[in-house]
């Protein structure tokens, strides 16, 4: 906003009280006396004249120009310019509602020295600013808008006394007030955040429900807050909204446990950018090896690739399959083209830890520094860079078979299912190159692409202006001496010892005058003629001769980052086994479906003991019948009609008219006359009746079916309840309510 303007840009603004010319304005800066004001000084430029601060205008025009012209929070959070207003500390929310209440700050200030210039009350500023703030009159940034929709002249005034002291008090982040307060995490001490936890670890799969129902077993029905008190269980919306949290706060822990490879390869500490300090080439390489994301009409062949860290230079070879061999061919080619390295790093590979390759190194005088097993991450250049060969140049490739299996199988689908059935591999994609071609095709991209291509870590240099740059001294190896460390050894370790018949490699002697009986010597083959090998000394590995066979005529600087990684993988681990701890707790305990059912059981008793009182009403049956049915009742009434029944003795007929004494008890419960009994009411009255006979000495009447009966039913939860409501209500009502 302009805060400075003449006679005419006033008289333009056609302002509420004001003339709208500028004579008129001028005529009216006279007669209030503006030019002597100190809002009022004489303009820089030509023509010269007068020019007027805005808040020397009258109020209204004043408060017209600055709704016409302000923009609160127009140019966004203020970027902090000193100590207080740094936000060190502070999360992006509360930095954005500190910076939101100093712009309103800021323009209220602006606006009260208007009318403070004009003799008018602070008050009615204040007033007058919230109102306008509040109805929209005032132009307002949107992000501004968003943080704060309203105010209020006393939120002005204490906002105004907390910056005087500190400018970060106005700093408020609401989302972390109750942050680590909640029911589930603080409950019986944050048992059940533990349990909850170790469960997710142990089984990802579970819903919340079913996590909630683990809980109940648990912890009961009723959990212990912090301050001692009780309280019902939470619903299964707040277990949901807790167990999504929990995953997300111990996403890092859970994945370690749950899915490792994930863990390592996109959370464990990588030390991203630890080999900084590594400027001069050849200081460190690292090599690895991975099958090439296409065939070759040969079949598919590996890659192995070196990598110069400083320069980022990079040799690709290719191997049929994996061999310390194909390892001694890359580093020949890498070093006949940059020099002898310091250090490499490789991985715990078998074609990379062979004993013929630690021999190479140790003769080449180049130290081995091995990674961790399962550790890709600790070798991440080399890892990078074949992911960038295999995504940029593998599917321009002849016989590309894509990076997955999935891949593949889309590729695959693209032909006709008449093109696959059958298809030879090489057929079906396209398979046309050779090793040779292949070969030619890397080496080619290497030299003319990705060597003459900028690289981020090089600060857009390129490989091969880096290596030019450098002046360090380049330890250099002849060729035909090179060639001889590449040699096979006999046998596994190439130790054989001189004979008088000769040094005798596979049933072959081959000899040598000038080396004595009874020499430990050590072996080369030479590949190129099979009578020819190169015999060094055992003890210091000096060159002795060629034997023929006339047959055959300071501190290193990765140590800081290696003990960050360890601190950090302490800390994981630290999590790790107290999570598996409870883990191996619950695999004590009752497994995950035995708690629900138990759980099941337990609220079912609970049904039971509150559904004593309830009766239910009898549903209404009709008599069904046929014709077969009449028949089959007749013939079961023939097979179980007796002689008349004996006569009640005085026991039995005691025991029926206390029956029948039940029967006239009304007063607890009315029951519809002649209601049937329910199933239970039916073998309760039943287990009653057979122990009356038995209480009256005629246990011998009973049959032995039903004894068998009677108790396995006194187990049961049923007669139980049975007994407890003939205590009650009496044995009548306790037929009827069971």
């Amino acid at each position: 906003m302009k805060e400075w303007l003449t006679a005419r840009e006033i008289a333009g603004e056609k302002l509420p009280e004001m003339p709208d010319t500028k004579s008129g304005i001028i005529r009216l800066a006279d007669r209030l006396g503006w030019n002597d004001h100190p809002y009022a000084r004489a303009r820089q430029g030509r023509g010269g004249g007068m020019e007027y601060r805005y808040l020397i205008l009258p109020e209204a025009a004043q408060i017209a120009y600055m709704q016409r012209h302000m923009l609160i929070g127009g140019d966004g959070p203020p970027e902090p310019k000193t100590a207080d207003l740094s936000g060190e500390g502070l999360s992006n929310r509360a930095r954005t509602e500190r910076d939101a209440r100093l712009a309103i700050l800021a323009t209220y200030d602006d606006f009260l020295r208007g009318f403070r210039a004009k003799g008018r009350a602070p008050a009615t500023a204040l007033h007058l600013f919230s109102a306008k703030y509040n109805n929209r009159s005032l132009q307002v940034a949107s992000w501004l808008r968003e943080v704060i929709p309203s105010i209020s002249p006393r939120t002005i005034m204490r906002w105004r006394s907390a910056a005087k002291k500190n400018a970060n008090k106005l700093a408020v982040d609401r989302s972390k007030g109750r942050k680590g307060s909640g029911v589930l995490e603080t409950a019986n001490s944050g048992k059940v955040q533990s349990f909850i936890l170790a469960w997710l670890a142990a089984n990802p799969a579970l819903s919340a429900q079913v996590i909630r129902g683990y809980c109940e077993d648990e912890f009961g029905a009723e959990i212990t807050l912090p301050s001692g008190e009780l309280k019902p269980l939470p619903p299964l919306r707040t277990f949901q909204h807790f167990i999504k949290g929990l995953k997300h706060s111990k996403r890092v822990v859970l994945t370690k446990i749950t899915d490792p490879d994930k863990y390592r390869s996109t959370m464990k500490l990588s030390g991203t950018g630890t080999l900084r300090h590594i400027t001069e080439p050849n200081a460190l390489w690292q090599i690895d090896a991975s099958p090439v994301d296409a065939l070759c009409i040969d079949g598919r062949y590996s890659l192995y690739a070196c990598i110069d860290i400083a320069t980022r230079r990079l040799v690709i070879t290719l191997s049929k399959t994996p061999r310390a061999s194909a390892v001694a061919l890359m580093i020949r080619k890498a070093t006949l083209a940059w020099g002898v390295p310091e250090t490499i790093k490789t991985d715990n590979g078998s074609d990379f830890v062979a004993r013929e390759i630690e021999r190479l190194f140790g003769a080449l005088g180049i130290e081995i520094d091995l990674s961790d097993a399962y550790s890709p991450e600790q070798k991440g250049h080399v890892e990078r860079v074949i992911k960038t060969f295999q995504h940029e140049v593998g599917p321009q490739l002849k016989g590309y078979i894509g990076h997955s299996v999935a891949e593949r199988k889309a590729i695959e689908g693209r032909k006709s299912f008449a093109q696959r059935l059958g298809a030879d591999e090489k057929d079906l994609f396209e398979v046309s190159l050779s090793a040779d071609q292949l070969q030619q095709h890397i080496d080619d991209w290497l030299e003319y692409a990705y060597h003459e291509r900028g690289h981020g870590g090089l600060q857009k240099r390129t490989p091969n202006a880096v290596a030019a740059a450098s002046i360090s001294p380049v330890r250099r190896v002849d060729e035909r001496a090179l060639d001889v460390l590449l040699m096979p050894v006999a046998g596994k370790n190439g130790l054989r010892k001189m004979t008088k018949q000769g040094i005798r490699i596979g049933g072959f002697h081959y000899l040598a005058g000038s080396i004595m009986h009874g020499t430990d010597v050590f072996v080369r083959m030479d590949p190129m003629d099979m009578g020819k090998i190169h015999v060094f000394s055992a003890d210091d590995g000096r060159f002795l001769d060629i034997a023929l066979c006339p047959e055959l005529a300071d501190v290193n600087p990765k140590a800081y980052v290696k003990a960050q990684q360890q601190l950090s993988a302490e800390t994981v681990r630290q999590h790790e086994q107290s999570i598996k701890a409870d883990i191996r707790d619950l695999k004590k305990g009752p497994s995950g479906i035995e708690r629900t059912i138990r759980l099941a059981k337990h609220k079912a008793a609970e049904r039971a003991a509150n559904s004593e009182n309830v009766v239910t009403l009898p549903k209404r049956t009709e008599e069904h019948s046929t014709p077969e049915i009449v028949a089959a009742l007749d013939a079961a009434e023939a097979a179980t009609r007796t002689a008349d029944p004996k006569p009640l003795d005085a026991d039995i007929a005691e025991i029926h008219a206390m029956i029948q004494r039940e029967q006239d008890l009304k007063n607890v419960v009315p029951i519809r006359e002649n209601q049937p009994l329910k199933p239970g009411g039916a073998r309760f009255k039943r287990a009653m009746t057979l122990e009356f006979v038995i209480a009256a000495g005629r246990e011998a009447e009973i049959d032995p079916e039903e004894m068998r009966w009677l108790t396995g039913y006194q187990l049961s939860p049923e007669y139980q309840t049975g007994a407890d409501l003939g205590e009650s209500f009496g044995l009548e009502q306790a037929f009827k309510m069971l």
